[in-house]
């Protein structure tokens, strides 16, 4: 009985998360399988470049218009191409990656994965560079992250942190690592959590093979302003800069002012979202506030305070019951009894719904077709009334030759009288 409860509960769960918008079925955080899981794929990028996809992620609509330019353009790289595009309406971080279109290329394959990735970073920036630091320890200790011909690892110390740095090895020429993560990083720590794998595009990695499960594509040369991204390392404070001199080189349309024209933090601009939602409640309220219009917007991005009360509540319901969806949601995601469970329990609901339906629909029809036969009925009720009111007597001959006989003699005396008075 305790196992069936559990089990009734875990439905209760599922059914009750499953009626809710995707915004509201999120955490509040990703956790650290889930980071690992969507930094997989770019934890090796020299330092500069890995910065500036993580700023470019979290604009997911400029990276998927970036990348149909750099398709239509497929020879447009370094800083020609983000000259290029200088008047797009992009975030300069997105414009930036066009210097890369091998990069924009397997972003776009993968929008989900982005936009996933853009979340994070903006709701756990400090959590995403750690974790970062973890993977190339990884890396390195599977004997996968070297110095050679096409980038530079080293290791600093910062505040007592050891750190691992990625740098190019010649600064205007960049090589972007493709490779296997389950391979460079060594047994996958987390099974239920498979890493991400973005796979290279053919066009800029034609003919490329594995070697200790990366591939290194062609060069990309050119690059002196387009690298003007970098990482701040510091545990617990992680985040990503700006080196001013290089930005503004680049983006002679939208300097940043800076009096020592040194490093500046970076600092996302919510009117660059263009109108794609924030996952959790914190990260809109941080940055939702900040566009013109954005209270406009409540429902699509997935607040409604009515919904909101009504889930609320339901969720204190589910707690009074002694179940907590968290925990819940978790046996659903990795038990696939329970899931399978869950999953049939909510097709028998649906069937049992639309069963419901079609037995209303039923009813309704049966109502419907009583109340024209009671119509019908009442209707052949009057009409034989006034048809009997009509006929009265007709049935009864004697009656009706008095009546005739009657009228006759009111119409031989009407003459007599009016005779009289014409002969006077």
């Amino acid at each position: 009985m305790k196992g069936m409860s559990i089990l009734m509960g875990l439905l209760i769960v599922s059914a009750f998360f499953a009626d809710l918008p995707a915004a509201a079925k999120e955490s509040d955080t990703f956790k650290e399988e889930e980071l690992d899981q969507m930094l997989a794929p770019i934890a090796l990028y020299p330092d500069s470049l890995l910065a500036q996809v993580l700023m470019a992620a979290t604009y997911p609509a400029d990276v998927v218009e970036a990348a149909k330019w750099s398709k239509a353009n497929p020879d447009q790289q370094g800083d020609a191409a983000v000259n290029a595009v200088a008047d797009q309406p992009w975030d300069p971080s997105v414009k930036s990656l066009v210097a890369f279109p091998q990069v924009l290329a397997m972003m776009s394959a993968k929008p989900d994965d982005v936009q996933r990735l853009g979340d994070a970073f903006l709701a756990q920036p400090a959590q995403v560079m750690d974790r970062v630091q973890l993977l190339r320890n990884k890396a390195q200790e599977a004997g996968n992250l070297e110095t050679n011909e096409q980038q530079n690892v080293s290791t600093q110390t910062d505040s007592g942190q050891s750190v691992i740095i990625i740098e190019p090895a010649q600064p205007q020429t960049v090589y972007v690592p493709v490779y296997q993560p389950t391979v460079v990083y060594g047994a996958w720590w987390y099974p239920v959590y498979p890493p991400y794998y973005w796979a290279p595009p053919r066009y800029y990695y034609p003919g490329g093979a594995f070697v200790a499960g990366v591939v290194w594509g062609a060069a990309i040369v050119g690059i002196h302003n387009g690298l003007w991204g970098g990482c701040n390392w510091r545990r617990g404070h992680g985040s990503v800069n700006i080196n001013v001199n290089r930005y503004n080189n680049i983006n002679v349309n939208n300097r940043i002012n800076n009096v020592n024209k040194g490093n500046t933090n970076w600092n996302h601009n919510a009117a660059n979202r263009k109108g794609v939602p924030y996952r959790d409640d914190k990260t809109r309220q941080q940055y939702d506030r900040k566009v013109a219009g954005a209270d406009n917007r409540a429902d699509y991005r997935g607040r409604d305070p009515q919904r909101d009360a009504s889930r609320e509540k339901a969720q204190a319901t589910l707690a009074d019951r002694g179940i907590d969806p968290a925990k819940g949601r978790e046996q659903l995601r990795n038990d696939p009894q329970t899931r399978e469970r869950a999953q049939t329990a909510a097709k028998n609901g649906g069937r049992d719904k639309t069963r419901a339906a079609a037995q209303n629909i039923d009813r309704d029809k049966s109502q419907a077709k009583a109340q024209n036969v009671d119509r019908d009925r009442a209707r052949q009720n009057t009409q034989a009334r006034s048809r009997d009111n009509a006929l009265k007597g007709a049935d009864n001959p004697g009656r009706s030759r008095q009546n005739i006989n009657r009228g006759n003699a009111s119409r031989q005396s009407m003459q007599r009288h009016g005779g009289g008075r014409r002969r006077g």
